[in-house]
């Protein structure tokens, strides 16, 4: 079955980038040529084009488009002039794109349905933003219900990763058409993590530390992470590890530890490139948090969860499903930062009770999530779209 996977960015830092990358490998393993369509974006922030963007990522053959921000002035779409032609030339069996609200998937409907070629539209999708302006607000509600009646009328199928996004989506998208189906991680890689001291010696880290991973980004929750852990005693508070990169925070945590007197126990680390020193900073700390006001799901949770480290994320979007409260972690409420100090403290000063809720994390993650998992229900999913299989074979929603 030949594949079309169609995304915004590849080859680039994210969550869906990640996806979509580990699945088309599996899938090519499986025996299903796979093709990527993506534009020359590599961060979408700043609204930075890769200077020189590969043809071809893990033997897997990669088109791309030059990428327009806005077509309607004030309306934020991108779209890939292009894209509907090779699209078109390609002819795949199927047509899988990614995300929602964004002009590539539209692009990707009128392709399926004008060539009757089974469409599949993973939304990734995210509420907007709270900070957001009303009349703002008001012309996502509109995309949303535009993109109901058109790219998600096309599909034979809409994917979602957890119950929480299914009921979001579920607001403008048929209910019949929505599949659960979760992401993985590399369990293979993830296996073989270099003890503590080791990982340390690597990363040039202290022997104890708090992790945060991801963006630094408004909506990660980090002041209140820098709050929570200035508040705890001295005695208790090991060094915070920021890793990931800068979106427009760094400054401002900075400069609000050096006035909490706290400024010394801050380490920054930027985006970390070569896999194993990225895993040897997870294998060095001593908990994971994750203060984030939305999470569609939490990669980094399996990442952190696979590295048996004690987790604590505040109870939004499908971090839930995810984390079980009191099982491998403690979920707090968006915001408070009395309550992220208080599991916070509760891991630091209860070392066999965050041992153990490492040990099962990392045995759920084990048991429940893999990459090859995931591409096997893509491809019973492909497999059902296109008449070849049966409902039986993917999850049910």
């Amino acid at each position: 079955m030949r594949i079309a996977q169609v995304l915004l960015r590849y080859d680039a830092p994210g969550g869906v980038e990640t996806h979509v990358r580990e699945v088309a490998r599996r899938l090519v393993a499986m025996g299903d040529p796979v093709k990527i369509f993506a534009s020359d974006l590599y961060d979408e922030e700043g609204w930075v084009r890769s200077s020189s963007p590969s043809r071809e990522v893990d033997g897997i053959p990669v088109e791309r488009f030059p990428v327009l921000k806005r077509l309607i002035p004030f309306l934020t779409m991108p779209m890939m002039p292009g894209l509907i032609r090779a699209l078109a030339a390609e002819d795949p069996d199927v047509i899988h794109a990614h995300s929602h609200r964004y002009g590539h998937v539209l692009q990707s409907a009128l392709v399926a349905d004008a060539r009757e070629i089974p469409l599949v539209v993973s939304t990734h999708y995210h509420p907007a933003d709270p900070r957001t302006t009303g009349w703002k607000k008001g012309m996502l509600r509109v995309q949303d219900h535009l993109f109901g009646t058109t790219a998600y009328r096309i599909a034979r199928a809409v994917v979602v990763e957890t119950r929480r996004e299914a009921s979001a989506v579920g607001e403008f998208v048929p209910h019949r058409k929505i599949r659960i189906i979760s992401p993985g991680i590399d369990l293979e890689s993830w296996s073989h993590l270099p003890d503590p001291d080791t990982a340390r010696s690597r990363t040039g880290l202290p022997p104890r530390y708090l992790l945060f991973a991801g963006r630094l980004a408004p909506n990660k929750g980090l002041p209140f992470l820098l709050a929570a852990w200035a508040g705890l005693s001295s005695e208790l508070r090991i060094p915070l590890v920021l890793m990931g990169p800068d979106w427009g925070m760094w400054e401002e945590l900075s400069a609000e530890a050096e006035r909490k007197g706290v400024r010394s126990g801050l380490i920054r680390r930027d985006m970390v490139k070569d896999p194993e020193v990225y895993r040897a900073v997870f294998a060095g700390a001593s908990a994971f948090v994750l203060p984030s006001e939305y999470e569609a799901f939490g990669l980094v949770l399996l990442e952190a969860m696979a590295s048996a480290l004690p987790i604590v994320a505040t109870r939004v979007g499908g971090v839930p499903e995810v984390i079980r409260d009191g099982e491998w972690g403690r979920l707090v409420p968006y915001g408070d930062v009395a309550a992220l100090g208080d599991a916070l403290r509760e891991i630091l000063t209860s070392p066999e009770l965050a041992r153990r809720w490492g040990r099962e994390g990392a045995a759920h993650v084990r048991a429940n999530y893999s990459w090859e998992r995931t591409a096997r229900a893509l491809r019973g999913l492909y497999a059902e779209v296109t008449g070849t299989g049966s409902r039986s074979e993917v999850p049910e929603s």
